[in-house]
This record gives C-alpha cells, structure tokens and sequence, in this order.
C-alpha cells in the first residue's frame, strides 16, 4: 500500500499562512517568508517551468520529496482559494491557470462537486478525505501519496490514522498569527516520533516524523 506523506513550511510560532489572506495575497501578511528556502532551488524553479536556480542541500531534499510522489491530495483552499459553490468561485480554474505544474493525478477534497479537469487531471471528491487518499493510492502506483495541504487536509489526514510521515520546514520567522498546522482535535492524543532532522544554509530546519 501507498506510503502517505505530507510536508509543509511552518513559522516557529505554529502558523502555516500569516493573518489576513486574500485571493491577492493567499499566503497572508508575511507568509512568503516561510517558503523563501524553496523558491530559489532548482527544482522549484524547473517544477514551475522556470529555468536557474540553486543546487545545494535543500534541492536535494525538495527534489527527493518532488520524485517520491505519484499523486496529490490537497484540500479546496489549496486549490482555488475558494469556499461555496463553483459557479461563485472567481477562481475556479485553480490558480496555476491552464499550465499547472504537478503532471499527475491531483484529488481536491471538497462539499462541491465538479466535473474532472483533464490538464493535470484534478479530481473533486466529496465523500471526504479518507475517499480522497483512497482513489490517490490507486494512482500512485508503488509511489508515495502527498497531502499538499493546506493545514486542515493535513489535520484530517492524521486525525483518520491515514498519514505515515509528515515534514515540517521550520522556517526562522515568527507570523504572530494567521492559519495554524495543529489545532485542537477531539481530545485524541497522537504520538509521532522524529525520524530525520537537516538544517538548511538558509536557516530553516527539515524535522521529517513518523507517526506511531
């Protein structure tokens, strides 16, 4: 069965976005700061059509990350930024236009059901996330699943038991607020141990877990 995985950059003080995010500014006041290390790799810059870049410890781990994966699961916000029905989403079409960049199968979950886009091919599921990290293992062959985000897909993922191992990218920056990873679920305790830790030239520390 499909290792799941999800990896995601945080603020030291817990917030995966800043505060005030908008379809101009999805990542928040100061959210662009936690991805910094990631932007100006190699690889980042060739997933996105883009040529340059730098080569160094941080491509080879983003790049390991970028060629384990088969298939994605990432929730409606990461999509579109959107909420409510399609029909008035001003961004519906996602927000990498007609060029996304993921060249494999990419399953949103969503309350809103929606015909396949065939580009990528993006795949709405409405029966919820463990449907969702279902019809992705059946994509990804003997690669991993990877739950691209935002926070609350991953926060569903681990609280189904349905996630192996989560990344976290802790980035040197304190947001003081805006969207957190971890919020309060039901009360269960969840037990992850940590199973890898780099440090990055640009500050950042890798912790790579593995959940129990």
């Amino acid at each position: 069965m499909a290792k799941v995985t999800a990896e995601i950059s945080m603020s030291l003080d817990g917030f995966v976005a800043g505060p005030n995010q908008t379809l101009d500014d999805p990542l928040g006041a100061g959210g662009d700061q936690l991805h910094e290390w990631a932007v100006r790799l190699k690889t980042f810059r060739e997933f996105h059509g883009q040529e340059g870049g730098d080569v160094d410890s941080d491509d080879e781990l983003l790049a390991e990350s970028v060629g384990s994966v088969g298939a994605i699961v990432m929730g409606r916000r990461m999509f579109s930024g959107g909420a409510g029905p399609w029909d008035d989403d001003p961004n519906a079409s996602g927000w990498w236009g007609d060029d996304p960049p993921f060249h494999k199968p990419v399953f949103v979950v969503t309350h809103h059901e929606r015909e396949p886009l065939a580009d990528t091919t993006f795949t709405f599921v409405t029966d919820g996330i463990e449907r969702a990290v279902e019809l992705a293992r059946d994509a990804s062959g003997d690669d991993a699943v990877g739950i691209s985000g935002g926070a609350d897909v991953i926060q569903q993922t681990l609280d189904a038991g349905l996630l192996d191992e989560l990344q976290i990218h802790l980035a040197p920056v304190l947001l003081g607020g805006g969207v957190r990873l971890f919020n309060e679920n039901d009360g269960r305790a969840q037990r992850i141990e940590q199973t890898d830790l780099r440090e990055s030239p640009t500050g950042v520390v890798h912790l790579r877990f593995r959940t129990v």
